[in-house]
């Protein structure tokens, strides 16, 4: 699949973004969220490193331009629902802008742990989310 029908089969939200999930390749890592309009993902399946929107300055941006801590493209997917973009990468130092390894590791949300049935029944319906 070409770039351009890759692109053409997002369904970017109302605002012309799509929500990109960084992950670290090897490990499996949740690393960051960023959004990524038509040309971020163009850039970022083009040119081997990770581009973004930013949506609060109105303007591109690759994480280490500045700080050195860059994101190499290891892979990308596009979830089933063609909405959400899953970005495997070599993370060079932190992703955090707050100087951690990853956005998700301070705040522990301590939600209940569900339980498995122990018959194995699991509910095995498509979602719609």
């Amino acid at each position: 699949m070409s770039v351009s029908s890759t692109i053409e089969s997002i369904q970017f939200n109302a605002d012309g973004l799509v929500p990109a999930i960084i992950q670290q390749w090897d490990t499996g890592e949740v690393l960051m969220l960023g959004y990524m309009n038509d040309e971020a993902v163009r850039r970022t399946l083009t040119e081997g490193r990770v581009t973004f929107w930013s949506r609060s300055r109105s303007e591109y941006w690759r994480k280490g331009d500045t700080s050195g801590n860059a994101q190499y493209v290891r892979g990308a997917s596009l979830d089933c629902d063609n909405d959400t973009l899953l970005i495997q990468v070599e993370q060079v130092g932190v992703a955090c802008h707050t100087g951690t390894r990853t956005c998700f590791d301070s705040r522990d949300l301590s939600p209940v742990i569900g339980d498995i049935p122990d018959d194995g029944d699991t509910d095995s319906g498509g979602d719609d989310d």
